[in-house]
C-alpha cells in the first residue's frame, strides 16, 4: 500500500501546482509560471591519474568546445613521445638493410648467369640465392618494426593528449572544484553549463493538455531586474500525466546567442495570441 504521508504530499503538491499554474486572464494560454534552465550542465572529468598542474578557466569564463580547460603533470608522457618519435625516425638501419638487398640481388645475378654456362658449382648458385632471400627478410623484419614503432609513437601522443583536459562544450564555467597540485583520480574538475540554447520548463495544468503543441511559440518574461521579453518554442510536451498533480509538463527552446538570458531564472510565459485563438475555436 502507499505510504499514507506520501500521498498526502503528492496531494498537496498537486494542489499547490494547479494554484499556481492557473493563467491569470481568462480564455487565455498564458500567465504560467516557469523556470529557465541551462540545456546542459557538465562536469568535466578525466579518466587519467595524476596531479593537477594548471586549472586555465576560472568561474564566469565562456568556453569553446574543444578549447583546453585544464592540464594534468605530463612529464614522463612527453618524455615517451620523444622516444618513441626518435625510434619511428630511425633510417640508418633501413638504408644499410637496403644496400645489402641491393648488392645481394645483384651477386645473385652475376651468379645465375655465370651457372647458366656451368662456370659456377650449384652450391655457390644456392648461397647466393639464399644471401638474396635473407637480405630482403632482414629488411622486411625492419620495416616492421619501424611501423610498430610509428604506432608506438601513436599511442604515446594520444597518452600525452589524454593528459590535456577540454571542454567538450561550448558555454560557461559555473564552478571550479579543483585546483592546481591537487590529486586527480576520477573526481570533477570544473562545472560548465550550455546556456545557448536555454530550456523553459512549465507544469501545466492538465486541463489545458491538449492546447499546447510542438512548434507553437510563446512570449518569455524572465524574472530579473531589467529583463527583456524573449520568445521560445514549444519543442516537448510530456505525454505522460502525472496522476498525484493531474499536472504535465512543457519544454520550449530558447535562443539565447548573446548569452544574456541567465540560466535557473524563473519566468512568466504567454503563448502568441493567434496560437490562443486557434485553441478557442
Amino acid at each position: 500500500m502507499p505510504n499514507s504521508k506520501s500521498s498526502l504530499f503528492w496531494q498537496a503538491c498537486g494542489v499547490a501546482c494547479v494554484l499556481l499554474c492557473k493563467p491569470v486572464f481568462a480564455g487565455e494560454l498564458g500567465g504560467f509560471d516557469c523556470l529557465i534552465q541551462p540545456q546542459t550542465m557538465v562536469e568535466v572529468s578525466t579518466r587519467e591519474r595524476g596531479i593537477l598542474e594548471a586549472l586555465l578557466v576560472n568561474r564566469g569564463d565562456q568556453v569553446e568546445q574543444g578549447q583546453e580547460i585544464a592540464r594534468l603533470d605530463q612529464d614522463i608522457e612527453q618524455a615517451t613521445v620523444e622516444l618513441s618519435q626518435a625510434r619511428a625516425d630511425m633510417q640508418a638501419e633501413i638504408s644499410e638493410l637496403r644496400e645489402g638487398l641491393a648488392f645481394a640481388e645483384r651477386e645473385n645475378k652475376r651468379i645465375d648467369k655465370l651457372s647458366s654456362v656451368k662456370a659456377v658449382s650449384g652450391t655457390e648458385k644456392d648461397k647466393a640465392a639464399t644471401a638474396a632471400k635473407r637480405a630482403r627478410l632482414r629488411l622486411q623484419q625492419a620495416l616492421e618494426e619501424q611501423a610498430i614503432a610509428k604506432l608506438e609513437l601513436e599511442r604515446a601522443t594520444r597518452l600525452l593528449d589524454n593528459r590535456t583536459i577540454r571542454s567538450p562544450i561550448d558555454g560557461v564555467v559555473v564552478e571550479t572544484m579543483m585546483s592546481p597540485g591537487e590529486s586527480v583520480e576520477n573526481q570533477s574538475i570544473v562545472e560548465i553549463a550550455r546556456i545557448d540554447p536555454l530550456y523553459v520548463e512549465i507544469i501545466v495544468p492538465v486541463d489545458f493538455y491538449g492546447a499546447i503543441k510542438t512548434g507553437m511559440s510563446a512570449r518569455i518574461e524572465p524574472r530579473y531586474p531589467g529583463a527583456k521579453p524573449q520568445h521560445a518554442q514549444v519543442i516537448v510536451v510530456d505525454s505522460v500525466i502525472d496522476a498525484a498533480s493531474d499536472t504535465f509538463g512543457v519544454r520550449l527552446l530558447l535562443p539565447n546567442p548573446d548569452l544574456e538570458v541567465p540560466g535557473g531564472v524563473r519566468c512568466k510565459i504567454q503563448f502568441d495570441d493567434k496560437q490562443n485563438a486557434a485553441r478557442t475555436e
